[in-house]
């Protein structure tokens, strides 16, 4: 007889209620938790059999995830996209879920992700808050354009954040008001500010051994700079989870959605459904990468010859993936090899 509990959890800011059924469907337990780690050890402990337990995927998933997986025989996360197909009902509240969760762990159709390792997650978090500090510096940026072109000043576009330009700039302003050079000066201090800070973590960063020599690898991509190939390396994780460059290409959001029916195909914008921190990187990358890199220079314009221009930006983005990948993989440097009579950007590919 099967001595396993099948334990499905759902997840909130403040409770967890969870569902404790036996392989044959019977409610074993069921109840609600405080969501604090002493609460959820002292619940564990009390446990009298071995058991498995799964949950989706959440905002507060991954420190609930850390804690219990030591305590569980097996502990997986579900995707929630995915979970809302599968468990869609009428009826829902959180022993419901919980109950449905269990369900599908016991019969073994539950639809699991990928959780990277705590210490890749905090990497990635370091990366992502990185992020956010540049999108706040760009609309810094913005505003302080907003404030010149509010009070008809005429500017140098490209030195405008340049320190001593900006300085000079707001030395020879006479006709506006005090407080527009106020908010202008308020501006610059919090984007020299925001400035410090992405320097700062990307230092961090660069501290982990590990990530260290990864990035260097794919940094030898020509066109690959290092916060490409950071938000690959964190993003992506464990490579070797993707069997194929399509899969790897559709999880970065790159491929178009597709409505099949009746014989009649119909392919739409690039899915949304995919890692958003990826696909965006990978697209501005690919507006540049050209200039650097013959072989995606090639790409770029036959993707122009056959489409319009974000067509041939996706085209680029694409080989991208392939070449992060294949570098990846191998653990060597990217070359290039080229056959005598053949274009480079035919058969340019890592070495191994």
């Amino acid at each position: 007889m099967n001595s396993i509990d099948y334990i499905g959890f759902d997840i909130h800011k403040k409770t967890i209620s969870f569902c404790a059924k036996a392989q044959d469907g019977r409610i074993l337990d069921e109840g609600t938790i405080p969501a604090r780690r002493t609460d959820l050890s002292a619940w564990a402990k009390q446990r009298s059999r071995p058991w498995w337990g799964a949950m989706e995927a959440t905002l507060f998933t991954g420190w609930v995830y850390d804690h219990l997986k030591p305590l569980a025989e097996e502990l997986k996360v579900a995707h929630p996209a995915m979970l809302k197909a599968i468990a869609a009902s009428k009826k829902k509240n959180d022993k419901v879920d919980a109950r449905k969760i269990a369900d599908l762990l016991r019969c073994d159709l539950l639809p699991e992700c990928y959780m990277a390792p705590s210490v890749m997650r905090e990497l990635r978090r370091v990366l992502r808050y990185r992020n956010l500090v540049v999108r706040q510096a760009t609309r810094m940026k913005n505003r302080i354009a907003g404030l010149l072109m509010e009070t008809g000043t005429l500017y140098n576009k490209e030195r405008l954040h340049g320190k001593a330009y900006f300085s000079e700039l707001l030395g020879s302003l006479r006709e506006i008001p005090a407080s527009v050079i106020e908010l202008l000066k308020l501006s610059r201090s919090q984007l020299e500010f925001f400035a410090t800070i992405q320097k700062r973590l990307v230092k961090g960063l660069r501290a982990d051994a590990g990530l260290r020599e990864r990035v260097q690898r794919l940094q030898s991509i020509r066109g690959v700079g290092e916060i490409l190939a950071l938000t690959w390396a964190l993003e992506i994780g464990e490579v070797q989870r993707f069997p194929s460059i399509a899969e790897a290409v559709s999880y970065c959001g790159l491929t178009s959605a597709q409505h099949n029916s009746a014989g009649h195909e119909h392919r739409g914008p690039i899915s949304k459904q995919r890692n958003k921190h990826l696909q965006t990187i990978l697209i501005e990358a690919a507006k540049l990468a050209p200039r650097y890199n013959p072989q995606l220079a090639a790409v770029h314009e036959g993707g122009l010859k056959r489409g319009h221009r974000n067509q041939a930006t996706l085209a680029v983005a694409r080989k991208l993936v392939a070449y992060l990948m294949a570098v990846d993989k191998s653990g060597k440097p990217f070359q290039v090899r080229a056959s005598a009579g053949e274009e480079l950007s035919k058969d340019a590919q890592p070495v191994g």
